[in-house]
Formats: C-alpha cells, structure tokens, sequence
C-alpha cells in the first residue's frame, strides 16, 4: 500500500506534467511557434509590475543568466524590446510586442478552456474541501520557495 506522501506526489508530478504536455501541443497545433519555457517568459513579463530582468528572474525563480539566454531569443524573434527609462538610464526594462500579446491571448484561452472542463467534468466547484486543499498547496509553495 502507498503512503499518502507517495500518492501525493505521484499525482503532483503527473498532473503538472500532463498540463505542460497538453498545453504544448494544444499551443502548437494553435500556431505558436514558441518553446512552453518562452511562452512563460512572456507570461512572466506581462505580470510583473516593473519588468526589469531581475524582477522577471524572481517571478519565474531564476537566475538572470537564465533568463538573459531567453529574453535574447525572444528580443530576436520580435516578441520583446528592451528599452531604459528616461530618468535612470542604466535600468533596463522589458516591453512585449502586438507578437507576443497574440500568443498570451493563445495561452489564455487554453487556460481558460483547460479549467472550464476541469469544472464541467469534475463539478469542482460543489467541492469545498478540494478546493481549499489546492489552495492550500498553492500557498505552501508560494511561501516555501
């Protein structure tokens, strides 16, 4: 029999790696050209307040080399601009293109579907109790890592 850490974590792998599989290929079939790891990128930068390099390296809990090595291919493929402000001219922030604007819209809707069949098929939102688990997850994470 399996310890409920071991179920646990089984199901935690196998759901996060079957949303990135399915998201891939949904996006692809879709016509977006971009790796998942670039798509988040955007992602990233979309919602950060200031979207300095090392602003988006936090979000994503990377470091900036990491992140330098992705925003050159993304800067290279027209999805992003780097600019700097007017009155700091050494901070470096990070606009997104009507390109990558068109694949977060991408990335929306397959959000937006993946979680509207979660609650047609599993009618999560008579469940109380799971609910508040995942939350509950969800903030362990944010607060641990």
């Amino acid at each position: 029999m399996n310890s409920p850490k071991k179920v646990i974590n089984d199901l935690l792998v196998e759901v996060f790696n079957h949303i990135l599989s399915i998201e891939g290929s949904t996006l692809k079939s879709r016509g977006v050209t971009l790796s998942m790891n670039e798509v988040h990128v955007l992602e990233a930068i979309e919602k950060t307040l200031e979207p300095t390099m090392s602003n988006i390296a936090r979000r994503l809990r990377v470091t900036v080399g990491t992140l330098t090595t992705a925003m050159n291919r993304l800067v290279q493929k027209g999805y992003c601009t780097r600019y700097s402000e007017l009155e700091d001219r050494r901070k470096v922030l990070i606009k997104l293109t009507d390109k990558a604007y068109d694949v977060l819209k991408i990335h929306n809707v397959f959000h937006d579907e993946m979680i509207d069949a979660v609650f047609a098929d599993m009618q999560l939102e008579k469940d109380q109790v799971l609910l508040q688990s995942l939350e509950n997850i969800s903030d362990y994470f944010k607060n641990k890592y």
